[in-house]
């Protein structure tokens, strides 16, 4: 098998099993919707989107980030829906919600980041989405009667918990891709066709 039959079929398989991770999460979000967790299934469905945009952008169903990363994402968010850890997979698909973010915007764009730069830029796109899934909370709050915001306090704690998840998941991926590039490559992946 050549090189290119075997990007091929890594980008194809890659593909697979991400659009079979963004199903779980779909149908978690359908779940949470009926189960009357509106707001949860309004995040599910915004990672969908995130995740997603790539390949809707290009028009090629192949082109989504590494399934890895979605795997930490749906894993966690369909694990806050069945109620696994509340705290933790909340943390961690607020982070991987971030992390899909700027993993496209360094596969798919002409941004480059050194690994240290990827790191911190994901730390702080973690506490903006932490920031405005906090504000769409409140405005749950406000409207709809919901008890989500328990304190000012409460919420300073997840702006810090948020973040360190985010460091250390953001750490973790370095060095997986690190070793999976074997030199750090910054260019778009490759999408070759069957």
């Amino acid at each position: 098998m050549s090189r290119s039959q075997r990007e091929a079929r890594s980008v194809r398989r890659n593909a697979v099993v991400g659009w079979s991770l963004l199903g779980a999460v779909l149908v978690s979000a359908a779940y949470s919707t009926a189960t009357g967790d509106r707001l949860w299934a309004v995040f599910e469905a915004a990672f969908v989107g995130i995740a997603a945009l790539p390949a809707l952008a290009s028009r090629d169903w192949r082109v989504l980030v590494p399934w890895p990363l979605l795997a930490v994402g749906a894993l966690a968010v369909v694990g806050q829906t069945l109620g696994f850890h509340e705290e933790l997979t909340a943390y961690t698909a607020v982070a991987a919600f971030a992390l899909v973010g700027v993993a496209e915007l360094e596969a798919y764009t002409r941004v480059e980041m050194s690994r240290r730069f990827t790191i911190a830029f994901a730390a702080m796109a973690t506490m903006a989405v932490q920031g405005v899934w906090t504000v769409g909370r409140f405005a749950a709050d406000r409207t709809l009667g919901t008890d989500y915001v328990a304190s000012q306090a409460s919420v300073q704690w997840d702006f810090l918990f948020v973040t360190v998840v985010a460091a250390v998941v953001g750490v973790a991926f370095e060095l997986y891709f690190g070793r999976a590039d074997g030199g750090g490559s910054q260019e778009e992946p490759a999408v070759s066709d069957p």
